[in-house]
């Protein structure tokens, strides 16, 4: 009786799975064959969760910008599924030592670039073999799979790709099918790359699923990816520099995960590399984030991305096609959960340890400066649950980044307190220490990143524990918005006042702003401040009601009530340096010669965080468009500018420039203007060394590092006076993300790197571009007739996350005359 009970329960497996459909059969079309729509997609794991119910829990944790559903799918056992929020729970007490999980949870993300586009096909093969022939893989594992963390992205190369392919997919790599337009799909809707978004949780699809990620911390996190179509496949363990926060452990179970991948690969006869290009550094990637979370986060990289279609040939000869990028991801997936069911009790135990207290030498962290900077913070902080408190009086002792030597700051209930001492703390260090520890510095990103220079506060980093209280003052604000005001002053010095203003131009209220400082009724006022006049507004239908409105929905917002225009000292309200803000009309460049990404950082900065309309131009059919109806244009970085800025073209732009016009080049775009004597840009020259280069071949790169700046902060001296910088102390702290430079303008530098700022505070700058970027320009403006250039040769939008460089573009779109 026990064989007969014994051969069901082997046949039940069996018996489901013929029950099942695989992909294929669901689909229509053998997988591989055809690239699957991501509604597809979301209707094979709906049909998946509808027929195994007690094995698979699917949630929609939220939408894309373009209305695409979000999903994750749960997948364990059918004990697990019931015990599935009990199971969560006992592994979250983990984090604080009481946890007895006997349940190891891995995450796999699918991708997050939308034209690597297999691993999303992989998902489907890979969660119908967990149900159908490796559940045994499942019965102390909890899988958790993203099948498309970027849908977007996806469907705009899965559509791209059906709309050019030949009707039997051509291999050549010449043709039109291997070759994506400008606008390609590894990026999300505002054109962001969501790998980079981790920490900095700029884009919805980050927000969104950090809200899960944070409701379960797994103990491994595999981030499915593509590379160039000549490279075999990567799996971990990864690359030096690895953080010096990550454990032992983490290390070391990077390679049991490898060597059980190189096992399948060697069997398959597969190329595979390891250890090297992909480093576990930058914290806003999907391996190092979780890893900072005490997981084991890992990349994986099949050879393919936008250019490989359904197949193409290889340099070597041989044809890759998507079923075999499937295959090979297929594999990873299984393998990475087949070495968790067998790690169960090493996960836990280690995870538990990861979370115990760390002796890292700064424990506490201490912020002063612009209470608006500091409520930015505070909503990163809390969508990453990391708890921080506020201060109380007395001095705090340590590191000061302002300095970069020792240093105090006095501290009041306004000072943000950020301890070590909670669960977080790893993370807290890594996104907080002021010079990441660098063991190598050949690396894939950029090397600095410390918050308190991204968002412009003055900071301690102690070596004390400092007690914080957790409720700070109320900080709203109710104005006083009365009929018999003169006017209404406020300040200029955050992304929060510049949103502030566009919202009030869209509301038709006139604002004006000081270019001097002035004293009215014995309030000090700095230059950039804002003023409403009634005057100014009689003809609006409700101007006190709008601007109450507008004030209701800014409550932190002080509004100054004056009654007179007289000021004490400084210049009347009436004064030519009083200038009125027009109700710009702004368009930005897209397409050939920009990046794709830092488009999107501008487009994003005008729709998601300014809120200020713009209309875009794309350069294909740039030069058909009258110009003179645009107040700013926006040059974006970019590549081949010189291409681009034809005769014609640029004479175009330097007679609208001339005529009134205000345009704003960043990074690349400078290079376009900097070959032409109407502008007063150049480019700064250096010696090159004429001595014949008698390093060996192998030695190369690490003789062309000395040339690189892989994302370095440096301490920039700022001109406050230069409208460009209203609203910033004498310092700004630029992240330079490589060794372009440009001389100082004759007059109208507003930022700039003195002689000897060269040196790095945080991050890597190789010795030839510290000489190279010496006494050079940050940003600065120049008048051409009527009109004005600026330049930005940092990227004071990067990635959306570097908080203190939105305001100069602010500036350069309202506080220019």
């Amino acid at each position: 009786m026990k064989k007969v009970l014994r051969a069901l329960l082997i046949l039940i497996p069996v018996f489901l799975s013929a029950q099942l459909q695989s992909p294929s059969e669901f689909l229509g079309y053998a997988l591989g064959s055809q690239f699957t729509r991501h509604h597809q997609v979301v209707d094979y794991y709906n049909y998946l969760a509808k027929q195994e119910q007690d094995r698979v829990q699917l949630m929609e944790y939220g939408k894309t910008n373009e209305r695409r559903p979000l999903l994750l799918a749960y997948v364990s056992s059918k004990a697990n599924i019931e015990n599935l929020e009990e199971i969560r729970s006992e592994h979250l007490k983990n984090t604080t030592g009481e946890g007895k999980s006997e349940t190891a949870i891995v995450w796999l993300s699918y991708n997050v670039h939308g034209n690597e586009s297999v691993s999303t096909e992989a998902s489907m093969q890979t969660i119908y073999d967990l149900l159908a022939s490796k559940s045994d893989y499942l019965e102390k594992t909890v899988v958790i799979i993203d099948p498309c963390i970027n849908p977007d992205g996806r469907d705009r190369y899965v559509n791209w790709y059906n709309q050019y392919k030949n009707t039997e997919y051509n291999i050549d790599p010449n043709s039109k099918e291997h070759h994506e337009g400008w606008w390609s799909g590894r990026s999300n809707h505002y054109m962001f790359d969501l790998n980079r978004d981790w920490a900095w949780l700029t884009q919805i699809e980050s927000q969104q699923r950090l809200k899960q990620f944070n409701r379960w911390l797994p103990h491994i996190h595999v981030d499915f990816h593509e590379q160039g179509v000549d490279n075999p496949y990567y799996f971990a363990p990864a690359a030096e520099p690895f953080h010096e926060v990550i454990t032992d452990f983490q290390r070391e179970f990077q390679e049991t995960v490898g060597k059980n991948h190189a096992k399948y690969f060697d069997e398959n006869g597969w190329f595979y590399f390891t250890k090297e290009v992909f480093d576990l550094l930058y914290p806003s990637y999907g391996d190092t984030y979780p890893t900072y979370n005490g997981g084991i986060g890992m990349t994986y990289e099949q050879g393919g991305s936008g250019r490989a279609g359904l197949g193409i040939t290889t340099r070597i000869g041989d044809t890759l096609t998507l079923k075999d990028r499937i295959a090979h991801h297929h594999t990873t997936g299984l393998s990475t959960v087949e070495v968790a069911s067998k790690n169960v009790e090493k996960l836990n135990n280690e995870f538990k340890k990861f979370y115990e207290d760390k002796k890292y030498k700064y424990k506490t962290y201490v912020l002063n400066g612009n209470p608006d900077k500091l409520r930015a913070l505070e909503k990163l902080l809390s969508a990453h649950e990391i708890e921080y408190g506020y201060g109380q009086s007395g001095n705090a002792k340590g590191f000061s980044y302002l300095r970069n030597k020792p240093g105090y700051t006095a501290m009041t209930d306004n000072t943000m307190i950020i301890s070590s001492d909670q669960p977080k703390s790893t993370l807290v260090k890594v996104l907080f220490e002021p010079q990441a520890k660098l063991s190598d510095s050949v690396t894939y990103d950029i090397t600095a990143w410390s918050l308190p220079y991204a968002y412009g506060l003055d900071a301690i980093a102690t070596e004390n524990i400092i007690i914080s209280q957790t409720n700070r003052p109320d900080s709203s604000i109710l104005n006083n918005i009365t009929t018999d005001a003169y006017a209404y002053i406020t300040d200029w010095n955050s992304m929060e006042d510049a949103k502030f203003l566009a919202t009030l131009l869209k509301e038709k209220i006139k604002v004006r702003f000081a270019n001097q400082p002035f004293v009215l009724e014995g309030v000090s006022h700095k230059r950039g401040s804002l003023i409403i006049t009634k005057s100014d507004n009689r003809m609006h239908l409700d101007f006190t009601g709008a601007l109450k409105k507008v004030s209701e929905n800014y409550p932190t917002k002080k509004l100054h009530v004056a009654k007179t225009g007289f000021v004490d000292s400084g210049k009347d309200f009436g004064s030519s340096s009083v200038a009125m803000i027009p109700d710009l009309k702004i368009a930005v460049l897209s397409g050939e010669p920009t990046s794709t990404l830092r488009f999107g950082e501008i487009w994003h900065f005008f729709e998601q965080q300014l809120n200020y309309p713009i209309t875009v131009l794309d350069a294909s059919y740039f030069d058909k468009v009258n110009i003179s109806q645009y107040d700013v244009l926006v040059f974006p970085d970019g590549y081949q500018y010189h291409d681009f800025l034809k005769e014609n073209t640029f004479k175009k732009i330097k007679d609208w420039v001339k005529d009134g016009g205000r345009l704003i080049a960043l990074g690349g775009a400078i290079d376009g203007l900097a070959k032409d004597d109407a502008f007063g840009i150049s480019k700064k020259e250096t010696e090159k060394d004429t001595i014949p280069n008698l390093e060996s071949f192998e030695g190369s790169q690490r003789e062309r590092i000395k040339s690189a700046i892989t994302g370095a902060i440096f301490k920039a001296t700022v001109d406050n006076t230069n409208p460009l910088a209203y609203g910033y102390d004498d310092t700004y702290f630029t992240l330079k993300l490589g060794d372009r430079a440009y001389n100082y303008l004759q007059k109208g530098n507003a930022v700039y790197l003195d002689k000897k700022a060269n040196v790095p505070i945080s991050g890597f700058a190789g010795s030839e571009a510290q000489k190279k970027i010496d006494e050079t320009l940050i940003y600065g403006m120049e008048q051409i007739g009527k009109g004005q250039v600026v330049y930005m040769v940092d990227n004071p939008l990067f990635r959306g996350f570097w908080e203190n460089g939105k305001l100069f573009f602010a500036n350069a779109l309202f506080m220019l005359n």
